[in-house]
């Protein structure tokens, strides 16, 4: 299942570098996004390395199916608006 990066998890003044909310285009209720709990999240870099950021999906974000994703380490900015696979 393919998820769309929309942005860092953070507050006014704070920003969570390893913690993204993500967007799941299937998934339009708080019901079905309880379901991706604790699933695997893979992110894989653009470019010739394809290196890979493994994660996993923590919590639901919001009443419209978005969920939050902690990820082992720092996610770069180019993320962003990138898709991620769900398994």
């Amino acid at each position: 299942m393919d998820a769309v990066i929309v942005n860092y998890r953070g507050s006014k003044r704070t920003q969570k570098g390893n913690q993204m909310v993500l967007f799941v285009p299937e998934v339009d209720s708080l019901t079905k996004a309880k379901k991706l709990v604790g699933k695997k999240v893979i992110w894989t870099s653009p470019g010739k390395l394809k290196k890979k950021i493994i994660g996993k999906v923590s919590s639901t974000h919001g009443g419209s199916g978005g969920v939050r994703a902690h990820f082992e380490r720092g996610m770069p900015g180019q993320a962003l608006g990138q898709k991620v696979v769900i398994e």
